[in-house]
Formats: structure tokens, sequence, C-alpha cells
């Protein structure tokens, strides 16, 4: 059985539109509309906000194996959503976050810019991980 993706109502394709707006006009309140997923939608907008410090941090460490200068907002604010939920979403699959976030891209991105963030995301999730094992 084949499920229709639809991108109005996917969790992540909220959260890149919020974090997109909160980007665009920080002045703006974000409004948190009833989803099956408000809390998940909420938890991962506010915490990639709040956190947007040590996941541009994140950002700039890949930059050494990336070329990250030139990419748009919209690609920038997936790489974010992403990087948060790799570190602060243990509890969930780094396969399933990755999946997700390139399903999602599809819906803003180029195949070729989807290529692209799947690189980047499978290299940080094993940077993740490898500090996550050496802090335990």
């Amino acid at each position: 059985m084949k499920l229709n993706f639809t991108p109005a109502k996917n969790p992540r394709v909220l959260i890149i539109q919020k974090v997109y707006g909160q980007v665009v006009n920080n002045d703006q309140k974000i409004i948190f509309e009833k989803h099956r997923f408000k809390k998940f939608i909420k938890d991962v907008v506010l915490g990639t906000i709040e956190r947007s410090d040590i996941i541009n941090q994140e950002i700039k460490n890949l930059e050494n194996n990336f070329n990250l200068k030139n990419l748009d907002d919209i690609f920038k604010i997936i790489i974010q959503c992403a990087i948060f939920e790799l570190m602060f979403k243990p509890s969930l699959s780094k396969k399933i976050i990755i999946k997700e976030y390139l399903n999602v891209s599809n819906f803003f991105l180029n195949n070729s810019q989807t290529k692209y963030l799947n690189a980047i995301l499978d290299n940080l999730s094993k940077k993740i991980q490898n500090e996550r094992a050496k802090n335990n």
C-alpha cells in the first residue's frame, strides 16, 4: 500500500515553513495550528530557533567538507532543522530523520540539491554519532 505524500500536512514541511517564516520576519509571532504532531512541530521549530548558535557552529564545521556559502535560505533552514533533530532528538533514528528531510526537500529543492543535502546530512549524522560515542 503506497501512502500519498501530502506536503501541506507533513510535519517537517510545516517545521521548515515556520522556521523560514521566523527568519524572514522575526517579529512575527509563531502560531501552531491544530495538528496531530503539534507538540513535535513546536519542539523542533522552537528548538531550532533557540539553539541557532549551536546549530550554526555545526554548519560552520561542515564548511571544511562542503561549500555552503552560496546556498539559498530554504536549503540552510532544512539543514538547521535536521541538525536540531539529529543533535537534540536522540530517540529518533538518524536514518528516519535523514529520510524524512530528503522526502520533504523534494517539495522545496531541485533533485541535485537534494542529493547534496543527502551527502551533508549523512556526513553530519556520522559526526554527531561519533561525538555521542566519545561522551558515553
